[in-house]
């Protein structure tokens, strides 16, 4: 018997008896090897201790993990590389963004009509990595403070084991050039490459203003989504961020009054929102206890929540510009390029769950798409999470900021909003 099974035959056994702690099956891509992940890839609620959802297992592997030293090894190995490209088992990667940039000018790397040569931030560490979110109360105990060292170190080198490498970026609103027949406005493009656009002419006016973002602007993207896919029954608009560096306003998080803040950076490293794991924990929280949910309560009870998610149900984050986007773009991934590449699982360590997002490693032959000064009335749509597992459909694209080279030195920087929805058929 495999490791794997091994692992899910006692964890099942064991959270049978002794956690309420829901636990979700590990449901890999039909084709896709497995990730680069903790437990064989289970999720860390698996290993619940008297209700902590797995959250104490997970810092104790955060900090193993940082004494086996093999993170702190590709630090080291960065930093005693002779200044110049790095050859890397994926390729050629680049330590500075102007580095990457002059590689593909002198390479005379071409982009289609629309597109544009890019340097994009992938990690180079194909190891699971730990975020101790800022909330969690060890950052607040005192006797804790060597671990909460050790920790916040790891979580910056996680920025440090990362190379920029030479990417193409082609015009989204092209679609039909590269594949004939298919509208990027369609569900049919969404299920094909994990990635679409829709048209959303707003009624909401002031998108700093979370509670009108809630009244206005989820009801607006739930209606849109059932439109955009006609067989879905039902939409859940969830939360949402704002992003806008410039912004000189009040960014205060404010989880308990349901605001957001405005996030001053933006996420550069590639990487994807959901997984195998946390696709499915995420949605049942949303209709069984309303965590973190900013959007319409939910109740549904245990039984009601496996039901819904017998079905197909999947995850779909929408970004809407506030204007028009002419530095720091949103760019996605399309999944034929990737569906047979591994995920490196980064776990979010909270006091009452563990959130899994992910990370990939750089291939030249990512199909990366991007929307050329993007206007407020153009929302990109990137699929996080699908049930579907057989193949048949995308499971999830991955995305990024980056920088365009072409922009005016003094290009304003990307205001925008982002909700997270889930749908369900």
């Amino acid at each position: 018997m495999s490791r794997l099974k091994v692992i899910a035959n006692h964890v099942a056994a064991d959270t049978a008896t002794v956690s309420s702690v829901y636990v979700p099956t590990l449901q890999l891509t039909q084709g896709q090897p497995p990730p680069f992940a903790a437990n064989g890839g289970l999720s860390y609620m698996s290993f619940d201790r008297n209700g902590d959802a797995g959250t104490g297992a997970a810092t104790e592997a955060a900090l193993n993990q940082i004494a086996e030293g093999k993170g702190q090894a590709v630090i080291d190995m960065l930093d005693n590389a002779p200044p110049g490209p790095i050859e890397t088992k994926w390729g050629i990667g680049f330590r500075r963004y102007s580095e990457c940039l002059e590689y593909i000018r002198e390479n005379n790397i071409q982009a289609p009509e629309g597109g544009l040569a890019l340097p994009l931030r992938y990690t180079i560490h194909e190891q699971p990595s730990y975020s101790i979110v800022s909330s969690n109360a060890l950052w607040r105990d005192p006797t804790r403070a060597a671990d909460a060292t050790a920790l916040r170190k790891d979580e910056q080198d996680n920025a440090r084991r990362c190379l920029y490498f030479p990417q193409v970026m082609r015009d989204a609103r092209r679609m039909d050039e590269y594949y004939p027949g298919l509208s990027p406005n369609s569900s049919e493009c969404m299920d094909k490459l994990g990635v679409a656009l829709a048209h959303c002419e707003s009624k909401c006016q002031n998108f700093y203003d979370a509670a009108e973002v809630e009244r206005v602007f989820y009801p607006e993207m739930e209606k849109l989504l059932l439109e955009f896919f006609p067989d879905a029954t039902d939409a859940l608009v969830y939360n949402h961020d704002v992003f806008d560096k410039d912004y000189e306003g009040d960014r205060t998080e404010d989880q308990d009054n349901k605001n957001p803040g405005v996030n001053a950076n933006y996420a550069n490293i590639v990487h994807n929102d959901l997984n195998d794991n946390s696709g499915r924990v995420r949605c049942r929280e949303l209709l069984t206890k309303n965590l973190r949910n900013f959007g319409r309560e939910q109740h549904y009870t245990q039984a009601q929540a496996d039901a819904k998610m017998s079905r197909r149900f999947m995850s779909i984050n929408l970004a809407k510009p506030m204007e028009t986007v002419c530095q720091n773009p949103f760019v996605l991934c399309a999944w034929p390029s990737f569906a047979d590449q591994p995920y490196i699982t980064n776990y979010r360590v909270y006091d009452d769950r563990v959130g899994e997002t992910t990370r990939f490693s750089y291939r030249p032959d990512h199909e990366w798409y991007w929307l050329p000064r993007q206007t407020p009335t153009e929302v990109s749509m990137l699929k996080c999470y699908d049930s579907v597992t057989d193949g048949s459909v995308s499971r999830w694209s991955f995305h990024t900021a980056c920088i365009d080279s072409t922009a005016p030195e003094d290009a304003p920087c990307r205001k925008n909003v982002v909700v997270r929805s889930y749908v369900f058929f």
